[in-house]
């Protein structure tokens, strides 16, 4: 008989990570804890303390507390900790800018270790003849971008997924943001270079830092929307880009389906090479913004597309008469167009304030934020019948996309129990209708446990299959933030 501590091997028949774990048990966890006391000055075990580590007031799946919280501050720390979990078999999951939406960070039932990053925020190197730099995983996008430009340097990291999200947790759920219709999503070659802890605790650099290469199949990109599951990266070689003079304007419509349908030919006209973002922002979403109080000045409350435009001030220009002439040929009523640096920072700001502006259009609500992706000639449709299932439901919320890529976001609002289960409803109808549409579950935010349900659906049995077999051959204990991303064995493609 294998003795508690022995590993099993990935052939051994009498254990599956992901079907079967074998966790340790409560008393192997305060065991886990005296030895991690005796090596880290940070260690929290307070309930009240650790609970924002695994609970955000934006993600609806339960998950357990953790039972400690540690906090590192470099890759050897993290190698410490993931060989303390393994000695007693405690799951780990990883935090740091907790800005999620899929409940990816959240504990483990019988007992978990969550390892803090979010000391671990610095800026290691800056190669500016080579456009990219070297960073550890806690390090915030905004930051990076900020410092660069303290620092006087023309470049900067263009994925932009949302306020106070970490490069760790941007890597582990695949992210992208507004800039993706430009500049393409974390999938791409922005991360050139990981340094990963394994779940046997060696410590391994995915490539070198040329920004391309041959050699072998892209490791990299394994650990990319891995959710935290094969590894937990510390450190990060991002590509950088160079900063373009940016403009933005903004296009009011009648309706969602005439806005959504605009973009297309935006997009397949010959201004497509200036645009950056194009982003919708419908009527309910605008009057939330105007309600705020967050901006110098209210906007029509209409269908909206907020539109980045990037280039010369000569090709912004032409870009911009190309773009007015197509939202006119789609009834827009209305143009705005920011000609200046602060113009353009003005009409933009309206576009970063949507959530908590939806969240207090409703005093007492809280907010369910989802999203879908679907190839952008089906997104008009998409949109149209997303809406009308709202307004059939009685669900309150406000959408908001980056139609340039056929990425959908809608933000529910509910104020009891039962309008969070109509909440729920819209959601999965949301979902079906994607997959429906030859779309995905997730644009951007990633599995989790909010989504992991409709993977099988989306991808198929062997796909998944796939995904599972590269979990228990690098993970055989299966410690790496468990519950998360693989479906289930009773998942919703073996119901129908």
């Amino acid at each position: 008989m294998r003795k508690r501590n022995e590993e099993p091997t990935v052939e051994s028949a009498e254990y599956d990570p992901l079907t079967q774990p074998r966790f340790g048990s409560p008393q192997d966890v305060q065991s886990a804890i005296i030895e991690l006391k005796s090596i880290f000055k940070d260690v929290q075990t307070d309930p009240e303390v650790i609970l924002p580590y695994g609970f955000s007031e934006n993600s609806y799946h339960q998950s357990a507390p953790h039972s400690v919280v540690v906090s590192v501050h470099s890759t050897e720390d993290v190698v410490k900790i993931v060989n303390i979990a393994r000695k007693y078999r405690i799951p780990l999951t990883v935090f740091a800018g907790g800005t999620s939406l899929e409940g990816h960070f959240g504990g483990y039932k019988s007992g978990s270790i969550c390892i803090d990053m979010s000391g671990m925020d610095k800026i290691l190197e800056i190669h500016q003849d080579d456009s990219d730099l070297v960073c550890q995983a806690g390090a915030r996008w905004e930051d990076i971008n900020h410092t660069l430009e303290e620092q006087g340097i023309p470049l900067f990291f263009p994925l932009d997924p949302g306020p106070g999200a970490a490069i760790g947790g941007m890597i582990a759920t695949g992210c992208s943001g507004t800039n993706a219709v430009k500049y393409g999503t974390a999938k791409g070659e922005w991360f050139l270079n990981l340094t990963v802890v394994l779940p046997n605790g060696e410590v391994i650099k995915t490539r070198r830092r040329a920004h391309k290469s041959s050699a072998g199949f892209d490791i990299t990109k394994i650990f990319i929307g891995a959710e935290g599951t094969l590894g937990i990266v510390t450190e990060a070689t991002l590509k950088l880009a160079p900063l373009v003079p940016t403009r933005v304007a903004v296009a009011q419509f009648k309706d969602v389906e005439h806005a959504v349908s605009a973009v297309q030919e935006i997009l397949h006209s010959p201004s497509n090479m200036n645009i950056q973002c194009v982003e919708l922002i419908d009527d309910n979403m605008i009057k939330a913004i105007n309600d705020s109080g967050e901006i110098p000045r209210k906007f029509a409350v209409k269908d909206s597309l907020f539109i980045k435009i990037q280039g010369s001030e000569t090709a912004i220009a032409e870009a911009a008469k190309i773009v007015k002439k197509i939202v006119d040929k789609h009834g827009a009523s209305g143009w705005d167009f920011g000609s200046s640096d602060e113009g353009a920072k003005a009409l933009w700001h309206a576009r970063k304030v949507c959530l908590w502006s939806s969240i207090a259009s409703v005093p007492g609500s809280r907010a369910w934020t989802t999203d879908v992706c679907v190839p952008p000639s089906k997104l008009p449709e998409l949109v149209r019948e997303t809406k009308e299932d709202m307004r059939q439901s009685n669900v309150l919320g406000t959408i908001v996309g980056h139609v340039g890529d056929g990425n959908f976001h809608a933000i529910l609002l509910f104020r009891s129990d039962e309008e969070l289960e109509n909440v729920r409803g819209a959601v999965h109808r949301l979902v079906e209708r994607a997959l429906r549409m030859d779309g995905t579950c997730t644009g951007e935010h990633g599995v989790g446990l909010g989504k992991k349900e409709y993977l099988v659906e989306e991808l198929g049995p062997g796909t998944v299959e796939v995904m599972k077999t590269i979990k228990r051959a690098v993970d055989p204990l299966g410690l790496l933030n468990p519950g998360k991303l693989y479906p289930d064995e009773d998942t919703r493609w073996k119901k129908k």
